[in-house]
């Protein structure tokens, strides 16, 4: 059954479209934009744009199944919904829109502690999987009273976000002289500036659930989640919102893999625009992807309707390149059936459309 968006919306470049009417230019700059020059964030798309498929043919697939199993839980496909701040800018229902679709379409919802509404409200309106996305903003005791919080409200398994030491200057917003939500309530920048492996240490012990690390970019802070017993390496830079002038996400993950070799499960967010680009990173070892941008552009098209439209499309977009790839499940990707090219646009944060923009949506 296809959702009530399916007449409206064929293509996900038609549902970022009705976004944009949508948004105010304050809250359109801040989901789409980067940090300063943008260089990363167009890196991101950059590294998915220069992967290339090497299908096989004469294979039988007359039956695809596009599931995974993540955190110990099965997912229709391998698309979770990242922690977006402020959702309740783009919806007034904010994070329980996400969550109702996450729910209905049986992936995963990671809930932003930035966002509205308060996470109990949010884990009582579904009864599907959800993961808790905790930045740290204020003392062990605050932190303790925050998983205290995540635990008895039932949430699966708690998230930390590693790479915002320092909130970045992300330069679309301020010249349209807009504020996040988030961050007009003032909080103490010591406590993010002063997270360290020991404090993982301490929330992972008193959590007791499965602990994502979002934001690992380097082999080398791979090698280190892995002596401290994380569950899942989160391949992340912010969706280029935090560093600028870092690596496009895809081209890390090789290096990522070769660190983890099986020990963990290995999650990517960064550029992610269609199914095939799903398929490019589970082909070089990710178990799944996390979508940002376009989560935030289909609630702010329509709500709940729209984000549930907007995964029928990536799901058919998955079963139809699996076909033509040449494969039948997740488990049988791998390198061989990718390979790098050069890319054949400009890379930018709407440069899969058919109808590619020339420069900048505004």
């Amino acid at each position: 059954m296809t959702s009530p968006g399916f007449n409206k919306y064929m293509t996900t470049e038609e549902i970022i479209h009705e976004s944009r009417k949508n948004l105010a230019k304050g809250p359109w700059d801040y989901l789409v934009g980067g940090s300063e020059s943008e260089t990363t964030m167009r890196r991101n798309r950059l590294a998915f744009d220069k992967i290339a498929f090497r299908p096989r043919v004469l294979v039988d697939v007359s039956s695809i199944d596009t599931s995974i199993d993540l955190i110990g839980k099965k997912l229709r496909i391998p698309v979770i919904f990242a922690p977006i701040g402020s959702l309740q800018v783009f919806n007034p229902e904010g994070a329980i829109s996400v969550a109702r679709a996450a729910a209905e379409f049986e992936i995963l919802h990671v809930v932003s502690s930035v966002t509205q509404p308060e996470l109990e409200q949010t884990a009582q309106s579904t009864n599907f999987a959800k993961v808790f996305q905790l930045y740290i903003h204020g003392d062990w005791d605050w932190t303790k009273e925050m998983i205290y919080r995540v635990k008895k409200s039932g949430y699966k398994a708690l998230c930390i976000t590693v790479d915002t030491a320092n909130y970045s200057r992300r330069e679309r917003p301020m010249l349209s002289r807009w504020t996040p939500v988030s961050q007009r309530t003032k909080r103490d920048p010591k406590w993010a500036a002063s997270v360290t492996w020991d404090l993982v240490d301490k929330i992972k012990e008193e959590a007791g659930m499965p602990l994502m690390l979002k934001g690992i970019a380097t082999h080398e802070d791979a090698n280190i989640a892995m002596d401290h017993g994380i569950e899942v390496i989160w391949v992340s830079n912010h969706g280029g919102r935090q560093l600028d002038h870092g690596r496009g996400t895809l081209d890390v993950l090789p290096e990522i893999m070769d660190v983890v070799n099986n020990r963990a499960e290995v999650i990517i967010d960064g550029g992610i625009q269609r199914g095939s680009d799903v398929l490019k990173a589970v082909a070089l070892g990710a178990k799944g992807v996390a979508l940002g941008k376009l989560q935030g552009w289909a609630l702010s098209a329509g709500g709940t309707p729209a984000l549930i439209r907007l995964l029928e499309i990536i799901e058919d977009e998955i079963r139809v390149a699996m076909g033509l790839i040449g494969v039948t499940k997740m488990s049988e990707l791998n390198q061989n059936y990718v390979c790098k090219e050069d890319r054949v646009s400009e890379p930018h944060e709407m440069s899969s459309w058919v109808n590619k923009p020339i420069g900048r949506i505004v």
